[in-house]
């Protein structure tokens, strides 16, 4: 890229009664989350909706050595996530939102440099699909099977209360037609469930690789203060499993 930054453009849509101040807030905090990746906030279109709404387009370039996708996933590979889960179900809950919060601001650009030097077979985002449905398009992809261990997603504080409580997100059924006929899940609990099919904002890395590195990888996170959870492998097959 020769040094030269990304671009991003914004894209809003904001109601006329909304408070002028409340809009430069989130311009001002786009504009300095989008510096903070390295990225300068060039412009962008607004127009006016009866729905607040905010996101970005990003405009620029990577060389092709630089690139991961979600279709190399390997038979012995280790399976981590770089963030918790729950943000839908805690957000939902309508609770303290303060470590919601804080995972939802926390770009994944350190997670990404900590890990390039390992060389991932396989990484993408956890957002909107949830876990499983991610692990899904991985597995897919990369033709094998991904068995996740229900005892070691790691949850936000009150995600799983709120999942024992009912609380669901209307990503959720959407998440499980999409999912759901590609996973096995027969004994998990349907907290657990609810967790792991529960869409994400700004959700982490789900990132496999050889087996033989996750401890390194393990020890390389904790040396540099990321928050890192390994749960599960990588093995010949097809489709999702969630274990209890």
């Amino acid at each position: 890229m020769g040094g030269t930054p990304l671009l991003a453009l914004s894209i809003a849509a904001f109601p006329e009664e909304l408070p002028t101040e409340l809009v430069g807030a989130v311009f001002a905090g786009a504009d300095e989350q989008v510096r903070a990746a390295g990225a300068i906030l060039a412009g962008g279109h607004t127009i006016r909706d009866t729905e607040p709404k905010y996101g970005l387009a990003v405009v620029g370039t990577v060389h092709p050595d630089g690139v991961w996708v979600k279709s190399g996933a390997q038979p012995g590979d280790a399976v981590f996530l770089t963030k918790p889960l729950g943000t839908g179900l805690v957000l939902a809950k309508k609770g303290d939102l303060s470590e919601a919060a804080h995972w939802m601001t926390r770009l994944n650009d350190r997670a990404a440099q900590a890990l390039r030097p390992f060389s991932p077979h396989a990484v993408t985002d956890v957002t909107g699909f949830g876990l499983l449905g991610h692990a899904h398009e991985t597995a897919d992809r990369s033709g094998v099977r991904i068995r996740l261990r229900a005892s070691a997603l790691p949850a936000l504080e009150g995600a799983l209360e709120a999942a024992r409580d009912g609380i669901r997100t209307g990503g959720d059924p959407r998440n499980r037609d999409f999912a759901g006929p590609h996973v096995q899940s027969d004994g998990v609990p349907d907290e657990i469930l609810a967790l792991a099919y529960d869409a994400q904002t700004a959700g982490g890395l789900l990132v496999t690789l050889p087996a033989e590195k996750a401890l390194s990888l393990e020890a390389e996170f904790e040396r540099v203060g990321l928050f890192l959870a390994g749960v599960g492998s990588v093995e010949e097959g097809a489709g999702v499993v969630l274990a209890p």
